[in-house]
């Protein structure tokens, strides 16, 4: 079977997976959404209408507007860039950092791997959210400081993965022949390891990915992520807090953003799972 001919199958998997189709329409338009908001949005994200705030959905505000009469839909379509750039971002730095660490980890073994495990460990007992108020106690709050606390969170969870994969991969036969060729660590680790864990990664890194939102969100919501002017879905949920009585709509739009978003990514992670790793299939 020949890559083409290897690539249309996995592809004819994937469309006949519910899960996998599913997730990957909702990321479709949340990626053609923002896409969109850098060229069009029904109202600029700094237009005021005092006179018209708290307005329900109508035909001139499909999604209603807020207590400053800045329209919801062209919010959230604004806020949706800012979400997916600070959760992609953290993704990176966690997968750039966190699949060496874990690789290497496995390679060497030993008190290398022991020291690694150590580091994950302690990582782990600072949150996202705390790293975030430590950093911006330093820094001040904003995406950028976000992006970073965010990020730090990824590296060990990427290592993990990658350690446990690759570990799992040394005692095989075709590894152990390489050995044998004369194939150094960080050569089997590049030619052999990296490509066979890769998928387990892509959906690993979904699932990060989904995360990352809502952690971008949960910042947001205290005021550690991204400040005003920018929209960000998390500060829409802490602004209408108090107009939750007055102005349901406020809260329902921002929430159900958020919520779509995830549970899209998290069925797009699950479908990639079963395509590209057939023995973690579940019994549906």
């Amino acid at each position: 079977m020949n890559a083409s001919t290897a690539w249309h199958e996995n592809l004819s998997k994937a469309l006949a997976n519910r899960s996998f189709l599913v997730g990957l329409i909702i990321t479709s338009l949340l990626a053609l959404m923002a896409a969109l908001s850098f060229v069009w949005t029904p109202y600029g994200v700094g237009t005021f209408d005092i006179i018209g705030k708290l307005k329900p959905p109508s035909a001139a505000h499909w999604l209603g507007t807020d207590h400053f009469g800045r329209d919801i839909l062209s919010m959230i379509m604004v806020g949706s860039r800012n979400s997916i750039a600070v959760a992609f971002v953290s993704v990176v730095i966690g997968m750039g950092l966190g699949v060496p660490l874990g690789l290497w980890a496995a390679a060497r073994g030993g008190v290398t791997d022991e020291l690694l495990m150590r580091f994950n460990d302690l990582v782990f007992a600072f949150p996202a959210l705390l790293s975030a108020v430590m950093i911006t106690a330093v820094f001040g709050p904003g995406a950028i400081n976000a992006i970073i606390a965010i990020g730090i969170f990824n590296i060990p969870v990427f290592a993990r993965v990658a350690r446990g994969a690759a570990l799992s991969l040394w005692p095989r036969e075709y590894i152990l022949a390489a050995r044998a060729s004369g194939k150094g660590a960080a050569r089997i680790t590049v030619e052999h390891i990296l490509p066979n864990v890769a998928n387990l990664l892509v959906v690993q890194g979904t699932i990060q990915f989904s995360l990352g939102i809502l952690a971008e969100a949960g910042l947001s919501y205290v005021g550690l992520g991204s400040q005003p002017p920018m929209p960000s879905w998390g500060r829409m949920l802490f602004e209408a807090q108090t107009m939750i009585s007055l102005a349901p709509h406020m809260a329902l739009f921002a929430g159900l953003a958020i919520v779509i978003t995830v549970l899209g990514l998290n069925l797009l992670g699950d479908g990639l799972r079963d395509v590209l790793d057939p023995k973690l299939r579940r019994e549906r």
